[in-house]
């Protein structure tokens, strides 16, 4: 059993008098150095910054993933040299992106896309985030507008089209030289100048000509590329039948072994109005003699050029026609061609053509095929109805497919009646 300590008696006063607290013990030399000092308050810096950054973090991450509030599809134009808080202007006022246009800012410096953004007409998708949004314009997907060229159009009717489509801008130089562009179905960024578009129509025909060129029947009379651009804007004008082109285009070829003038209607549009492409009106008989160097029922052989801008398909039945002996065709009021090797052949589709004509539009009968070039020479000079000539040994004139158009005949050597 230890003993305790004895206890001293104390004065009343002493009693009530509070004990003293022992002093703290005394910091060590090394906590008070200024070094450990600089260095916990760097420490608890990091620290704080650590968490500020992993929420900041967070929080961006998830507002740049987060799905926007545009509530559908919508195309938006970005001008050149329009700047990031530009942009952000555009995006915020198209409802692209919320209306904290600083989110957008904040999330091109987080992904360091600055010196990146490109102006251009961008489709963005619904709820796209700020992450798709700027990867769009970063990227540069533009949107690229379809432009169809049909078929057989000349130069100048293609440069009026792209006159009139707002999309491109600038102006063409000068009218480019018929035949040299391709038809087809092109895309384009809106803005795409319209020399360009023409330059890249160019390149495109150069290349589709060389490839079938390369593929032609070396045994069609045709000497050159350019007289095959020639050969199929005649056959582009005179039918719309997939089917029937390689076989309008053995009539033609026939001829030209044979030494038979084409005869082909549109090469005498084409010598009265050019480029323009249409007469408007049917053809005259006084014109179908009329000198020009494109009217083959003047002139031997092909045009000196091209009367249209010939797709891809008459380009390749021109180099390979069908091996056929027709020499004639005339339309058969269904909309496609009765072709023959024979005049009397032909003169019987003739006929029944005009039948039919007849007995569908009885205010507009044209009279029936001469029997002989006396009653030819004989008609009046300055109809518009359509007619045939008479002699067997050449070529019998055609008329397109139903309804009518204007150039689509074959006619004999003989000064032939009207033709449509």
């Amino acid at each position: 059993m230890s003993e305790r300590p004895p206890i001293s008696p104390r004065s009343p006063r002493a009693a009530l008098e509070p004990e003293q607290v022992p002093p703290p013990p005394k910091r060590s030399e090394r906590a008070r150095n200024p070094f450990v000092i600089v260095g916990n308050a760097i420490i608890t810096i990091v620290l704080v910054l650590m968490l500020g950054g992993g929420g900041a973090y967070i929080y961006g991450k998830q507002k740049i993933e987060a799905p926007g509030p545009l509530p559908e599809d919508k195309v938006v134009n970005i001008p050149a040299r329009a700047g990031m808080t530009d942009i952000a202007d555009i995006l915020q006022r198209e409802g692209v992106i919320d209306n904290n246009r600083w989110a957008f800012i904040g999330s091109v410096f987080a992904l360091k896309a600055r010196s990146e953004l490109k102006p251009g007409e961008y489709s963005f998708q619904k709820n796209a985030s700020l992450r798709d949004v700027i990867g769009t314009i970063v990227e540069g997907k533009v949107v690229q507008h379809a432009v169809t060229i049909p078929e057989g159009l000349t130069s100048e009717q293609i440069v009026a089209r792209l006159s009139d489509n707002d999309i491109f801008a600038g102006s063409v130089r000068e009218i480019p030289r018929e035949g040299t562009l391709l038809p087809e179905t092109y895309k384009f960024p809106r803005g795409t100048t319209r020399d360009q578009v023409i330059a890249r129509m160019q390149q495109a025909q150069k290349r589709v000509l060389a490839e079938i060129w390369e593929r032609r029947n070396p045994e069609i009379p045709i000497k050159s590329p350019e007289q095959l651009v020639t050969l199929a804007s005649i056959v582009e004008k005179e039918t719309g039948k997939a089917d029937e082109r390689s076989r309008v285009a053995a009539v033609f070829v026939n001829r030209l072994r044979q030494k038979i003038k084409l005869q082909s209607d549109p090469t005498i549009i084409y010598g009265l109005v050019g480029g323009k492409g249409t007469l408007g009106r049917p053809i005259k008989r006084s014109e179908i003699q009329q000198p020009s160097p494109y009217n083959t029922y003047v002139v031997d052989g092909l045009p000196p050029g091209p009367i249209a801008n010939p797709g891809r398909a008459s380009l390749e039945a021109a180099a390979n026609p069908a091996r056929t002996r027709d020499l004639f065709f005339v339309a058969d009021g269904t909309g496609g061609h009765a072709f023959s090797d024979t005049y009397d052949v032909h003169a019987k589709n003739v006929a029944k053509l005009r039948t039919m004509e007849k007995q569908i539009q009885n205010d507009t009968v044209e009279p029936a095929d001469d029997p002989a070039p006396a009653a030819a020479a004989n008609t009046p000079a300055d109809t518009s109805s359509t007619a045939t000539t008479a002699k067997p040994p050449a070529a019998a004139k055609k008329r397109s497919a139903s309804p009518p158009r204007q150039g689509a005949a074959q006619s004999t050597p003989t000064p032939p009646v009207v033709q449509q």
